[in-house]
């Protein structure tokens, strides 16, 4: 069985001075945000996985626009597939959306209609692990469980000067462990988003907190020692692997080229615009072209654009041509129907480059020379 850590005694009795600290500090200062104010478990679980990596200020639009369309267990778990991806387009990281629609069918169907409302229960749903079910146990049904993200484990590794890497799992659970008996049982719901709003507007990540503005200033142990900037401690992440793609923007009678990525795999599931791997220069990609059944009648822009993932770099040269041909495998769609189709925002530039082709606006200007 691996080893937990453990921490110290004084380090778990500064953990136990957060909530009479934070909760005066939070009931100020507090983010007015559209999944704030209500208990509904469907809000505040869609809201909290919405969050995962993502800042509030994209994740907005992003919530108000799905719980318009889908506003309840029942409406998830019957949204087409197209639908739901199309909603979710943008956010990353797209199993998340598809977890949401499996777990609400678990609800809809084994649980009738029921939202899960405990702690254990909800780590039954697919998708659901222990912050997310800790974050909705806590805030729509009042237990006093912790919900420890990353903000948490900041504040906690600055306020009582924890020297273990946050990123290993047994961190996390140590200080998990160590919050529980430090959760108000009044409040539990207020406890975890007030540790949220701190780390995200005060304890700062990636820079110097703003101890000024701290509720913790006088007991954290960081400030003390002048250590802000040195904690929390992070193993270097590996370098990400850098991939290059050619990637072809295909025009036809009004109509953009798509095809279907695989069902499984990075990005699965979504449309994209048909891409291969390399950079290939003009010649090598027409040839790529007459593989495929086209013929280039136009070619009109190259287009550099580049996506980061969270393992990978993509750097992609895109070519927006006018061809003739069946195209076998592709998707012919026109601007219209375009805007059905889930498509990730590593295409954003090439989504763009297509949306003003297609609706006869200006000639985009040429990058790297004409053909």
């Amino acid at each position: 069985m691996e080893k937990m850590e453990q921490l110290r005694e004084e380090q778990r009795e500064i953990l136990r001075r957060l909530a009479p600290a934070l909760l005066p500090w939070y009931d100020v200062n507090r983010r007015e945000l559209p999944w704030r104010g209500t208990r509904d478990p469907y809000r505040v679980w869609v809201s909290e996985i919405m969050l995962q990596q993502t800042r509030v200020a994209a994740v907005i639009p992003y919530y108000e626009r799905w719980m318009e369309r889908l506003p309840d267990t029942a409406a998830l778990a019957a949204a087409a597939e197209e639908e739901l991806l199309k909603l979710w387009e943008g956010l990353g990281y797209y199993s998340r959306a598809r977890n949401l629609q499996r777990a609400a069918q678990v609800i809809q169907g084994e649980l009738g209609g029921v939202f899960p409302g405990t702690y254990e229960a909800l780590l039954r749903l697919p998708g659901v692990g222990e912050y997310t079910a800790g974050a909705v146990a806590s805030i729509a049904f009042g237990q006093p469980v912790p919900a420890v993200d990353g903000n948490v484990l900041r504040v906690a590794a600055r306020a009582a000067a924890m020297e273990g890497d946050i990123l290993d799992p047994r961190v996390r659970r140590a200080v998990r462990e160590a919050m529980e008996p430090a959760m108000p049982a009044d409040r539990p719901g207020a406890f975890n988003q007030a540790l949220m709003d701190l780390g995200a507007t005060v304890c700062l990540p990636n820079g110097a907190p703003d101890c000024a503005a701290c509720p913790l200033a006088g007991f954290c142990e960081a400030r003390r020692q002048g250590r802000q900037l040195e904690l929390p401690r992070r193993k270097k992440k590996a370098e990400r692997r850098r991939e290059e793609l050619t990637v072809y923007l295909l025009l036809r009678q009004g109509q953009v080229a798509l095809r279907k990525r695989p069902e499984r795999g990075l990005l699965a599931g979504l449309w994209e615009f048909p891409h291969v791997p390399g950079a290939l220069p003009e010649g090598e990609a027409a040839r790529v072209l007459e593989q495929w059944g086209l013929r280039p009648v136009d070619w009109r822009a190259r287009i550099q654009a580049k996506h980061i993932f969270t393992h990978v770099e993509w750097q992609m040269t895109g070519y927006l041509a006018e061809v003739r041909g069946e195209g076998a495998g592709l998707t012919w769609t026109d601007l219209a129907g375009l805007e059905g189709y889930a498509v990730p925002s590593a295409f954003a530039r090439y989504l763009a480059a297509v949306r003003e082709a297609l609706g006869g606006e200006e000639q985009l200007t040429l990058e790297n020379g004409a053909f």
